[in-house]
């Protein structure tokens, strides 16, 4: 679905041949190949029958996603009525006034709910300037930290007493406990993470490092967003080069120039060309300690014919806490925030049915039976503690650590110039961390990029 239209049982998507009768939403590809169990459950989440609803995969690469979205909603179109939206880019299109303001829409308790039970930091990127909503989060992302339970209780460790599923770690301990591990275990790798110069360096695993730092890209998170132009650039600043710095301790050892004192040699020279899938694949083939990763993660590792009951989670470690960073909200155990809203076309001229959509997608219900049938997180946080929610299999043996990381979840700095920044960032970052460019030489000229940035678009 790259292109301008795609056709759709007889009808065109992008086009000008439509049903009065029917409202189509661009999903998953998951969601779309299980389009008729999620339509039955927004019926039982009281959807209406009246509703004509057709799931529609979309580009699965996320730029595309977004690119095709530009497309359709810059020409005025009037279908796709329902859009899903990665939180990172969501902010986009709502400060481009092309998604409809759902605060005029939706009733007063649904929005309450919304506002009083939602993780937080998910409704925040899906706000305008006006602090109205103008999309829902369906599911949430929070990474944590798979580790081998069975490898590191053989190497001394006791994560149950020591309460590792709720209670992080530092850093430092943490290299300890997992080059300790790989020594004793002879596995292939210590500590797996998705190193490489894309999108998923800036936005989520550097953004974790950093601030369980107590750095950031933009000051607290009270300025996180923007405004642009406004908001202080802080990465040239010290916690920002440490985080580099453990980064290249963990690949090259102490030894190596621009590196920390007291952290292990734990990670392979792989993390730097690694991204989410293949630095899985080693882990749960049985050959690493420890991985950074997805709740998808926690799914596919945790199956029977992978690690089974080996399998521990515990929140990312950090190195400083909230109270000894210089910036408001950061430090501590960070869990970097991925997850999609759904947004609604204002062309379309389907309101009404589009709101029926919406409000089913808020029930605790659906939200329950999405979770069961794709492994995909509630939005809703109270949900993770019902006892439907612990019976999922494998995920639902995590919830507790998952809260931990969701209660802890920090979002990229998304705005109108995050995609211009987001590439200079990955590669100064990877080029400090790989060793081509010192750390604070690699931040000194992103500290002057992104500035400049900054200075041209606010």
């Amino acid at each position: 679905m790259a292109g301008a239209a795609v056709s759709l049982a007889g009808c065109t998507v992008g086009g000008t041949e439509t049903s009065s009768n029917s409202i189509r939403w661009i999903s998953s590809n998951d969601m779309a190949g299980e389009s008729d169990a999620v339509k039955q459950a927004l019926r039982n989440a009281g959807m209406s029958n009246d509703v004509d609803l057709e799931i529609v995969a979309g580009p699965a690469n996320t730029d595309q996603r977004q690119s095709q979205y530009t497309r359709w909603l810059s020409a005025d179109l009037e279908e796709p009525a329902l859009l899903d939206m990665d939180s990172g880019w969501a902010l986009n299109f709502i400060n481009r006034d092309q998604l409809l303001n759902l605060s005029d829409e939706l009733p007063e308790n649904l929005l309450n709910r919304i506002e009083n039970k939602y993780f937080s930091a998910s409704v925040n990127t899906a706000r305008g300037d006006n602090n109205d909503l103008y999309a829902v989060p369906m599911y949430p992302d929070f990474a944590t930290m798979l580790y081998r339970k069975d490898l590191v209780q053989q190497a001394g460790y006791n994560p149950e007493q020591e309460n590792w599923a709720t209670e992080s770690m530092r850093w430092k301990k943490f290299s300890k406990v997992v080059a300790d591990t790989k020594r004793q275990s002879g596995v292939n790798y210590g500590f797996g993470f998705q190193g490489n110069l894309y999108e998923g360096l800036s936005c989520c695993d550097f953004n974790e490092f950093m601030t369980s730092w107590g750095g950031a890209y933009f000051g607290g998170r009270d300025t996180l967003l923007g405004p642009v132009g406004e908001r202080p650039v802080t990465v040239n600043q010290e916690p920002v080069i440490n985080a580099i710095k453990m980064l290249k301790t963990f690949v090259f050892g102490s030894n190596a120039p621009d590196t920390l004192n007291g952290y292990e040699q734990i990670s392979p020279n792989a993390v730097l060309s690694w991204i989410e899938d293949s630095s899985l694949s080693p882990f749960t083939a049985g050959n690493m300690v420890a991985l950074r990763n997805w709740p998808y993660a926690i799914a596919a590792a945790g199956a029977e014919d992978a690690l089974g009951d080996r399998l521990g989670v515990m929140p990312i470690p950090y190195a400083v806490t909230e109270q000894q960073s210089n910036f408001k909200d950061i430090g501590g155990p960070t869990a970097a925030l991925g997850g999609w809203h759904i947004g609604v076309n204002p062309n379309t001229p389907q309101r009404e049915q589009a709101m029926e959509v919406i409000e089913a997608l808020t029930q605790p219900s659906f939200q329950l039976e999405l979770f069961e049938l794709l492994g995909l997180l509630p939005p809703n946080q109270e949900l993770l503690n019902t006892r439907r929610a612990r019976q999922i299999p494998v995920v639902g043996n995590y919830i507790e650590t998952l809260q931990v990381a969701g209660r802890n979840a920090i979002p990229r700095p998304v705005s109108v110039v995050w995609p211009q920044q987001s590439g200079k960032i990955a590669q100064q970052v990877h080029a400090g961390m790989d060793g081509s460019t010192p750390p604070q030489q690699a931040m000194d000229t992103l500290q002057s990029q992104l500035t400049a940035i900054e200075n041209y678009n606010g």
